[in-house]
């Protein structure tokens, strides 16, 4: 009787499945159903894209506990998350034409500084992915007695901040179809979200907690504002 080998781990595959490492002996054909599949995988309510929003939208705390803690198979991976989030938030902006309102600024026109802010000014989901890691900063300081290291306030940003981008998205859309002006309320409501999502993961009994979360999270946006107009004005002094 020939053996079959696994080709990842070159362990012995008795059935269909290797044992050690769970690669199929035989990968399906990509076709049409094959497609289909893969988008279902996606988008159900049971694990995958949908469900994460779901689930962060009724429960962000409790979800990015249990997902640091005990259970990291049923949610999108965070920085996939955040990535699609600010994908979808980044073309719902450019089919719907709205104002995002991130950075307004006034540089000479040839400026690198002027290059670099206008680059985030129309990249707001992109820049979102790198003001976390200034924002997930100031959350360590700020709330150290908690014991969560940089990388786990950095996967609870990516998350929350994720779920922002859907909110903006969706404001956007209804502020362009309607034209109802509520752009700003859209961001308004965003931004509480994630204050209180970061109160929810922390503990939301605890009253000093809610403006220690509203200050970290705009001394990371003015940290992140600071950095890069100093790599602007550092590449701008060199040239």
């Amino acid at each position: 009787m020939k053996t079959n080998i696994c080709k990842n781990c070159n362990s012995e595959v008795i059935q269909n499945y290797c044992s050690h490492c769970g690669l199929p002996l035989k990968l399906t054909k990509i076709d049409a159903k094959y497609i289909i599949s893969e988008i279902g995988s996606v988008l159900n309510f049971n694990k995958g894209f949908l469900y994460t929003t779901r689930e962060l939208i009724i429960r962000p705390g409790q979800t990015v506990r249990n997902f640091l803690n005990e259970d990291r198979n049923r949610l999108v991976k965070p920085v996939v998350f955040i990535i699609v989030c600010s994908l979808i938030y980044s073309i719902i902006q450019q089919i719907f034409n709205f104002e995002d309102g991130y950075v307004g600024y006034s540089f000479e026109k040839d400026s690198t500084i002027a290059s670099v802010f206008g680059w985030v000014s129309n990249n707001y989901g992109y820049s979102n992915i790198l003001m976390g890691i200034f924002i997930a900063f100031w959350i360590k300081i700020f709330f150290k007695k908690y014991g969560y290291n940089f990388f786990e306030i950095l996967i609870l940003l990516c998350f929350v901040m994720g779920i922002g981008m859907l909110l903006f998205s969706f404001f956007g859309i209804a502020n362009s179809l309607f034209d109802l002006n509520i752009i700003d309320k859209g961001y308004l409501i965003g931004i509480l979200y994630i204050l209180w999502a970061i109160v929810l993961f922390f503990d939301k009994k605890k009253v000093l907690n809610y403006p220690k979360a509203v200050i970290s999270y705009f001394l990371g946006m003015i940290t992140f504002m600071i950095v890069i107009f100093m790599i602007g004005g550092l590449i701008d002094y060199i040239k």
